[in-house]
């Protein structure tokens, strides 16, 4: 959203549906269930009205325009230096990918695919992804946890790479049966 680009945000471009067509195709309780559930936007419900005002007046092509629809509708303010339009960013690229029903069915087939004494170590970028981790390893009939907590980058990682401010890493070990 720093970038015009277009409403696209599918990870594999030649298959799927867009962002765009995907903002089209759901009315505007249904988008801000979306925002909501996997932005784990507060304000999505004014969010989604102003982005399906901005589709329906034609303002609706770029990711420049969807940033400009959000902050009409939250405003220009920076929540702890997060840009207002991230999270619904963040919601609509989830659920264009499905992206936690990978990661499901990643976690779902791990206990198959990982040897008896195996190490699996999952990287994840946000909550939504992270919960879905931390339950999964709970299994103790599968897993044995080799972090009781996170491991996040550190204060020189985060500078170095901003990107890294939000990446969790979890390890489990595949229980001998």
């Amino acid at each position: 959203f720093r970038a015009e680009g277009p409403l696209d945000m599918r990870m594999d471009p030649t298959s799927g549906e867009t962002a765009l067509e995907l903002i089209a195709r759901l009315d505007s309780e249904e988008l801000a269930n979306l925002i909501y559930r996997y932005g784990e936007e507060r304000r999505s419900r004014r969010i989604a009205r102003c982005i399906h005002q901005a589709l329906e007046a034609g303002e609706l092509e770029t990711t420049l325009d969807l940033r400009r629809a959000i902050v009409r509708a939250v405003g220009p303010a920076r929540v702890g230096g997060i840009d207002p339009a991230t999270r619904t960013f963040q919601a609509l690229r989830i659920a264009v990918n499905r992206e936690l029903d990978e990661l499901e069915a990643l976690l779902e087939s791990l206990p198959r695919i990982v040897a008896p004494s195996g190490v699996v170590a999952i990287l994840s970028f946000h909550s939504l992804e992270d919960r879905l981790v931390k339950q999964a390893f709970r299994d103790r009939e599968v897993w044995e946890p080799l972090t009781r907590k996170p491991i996040v980058a550190s204060e020189a990682e985060r500078d170095a790479n901003p990107r890294a401010r939000s990446a969790k890493l979890r390890a489990a070990r595949r229980v001998v049966p």
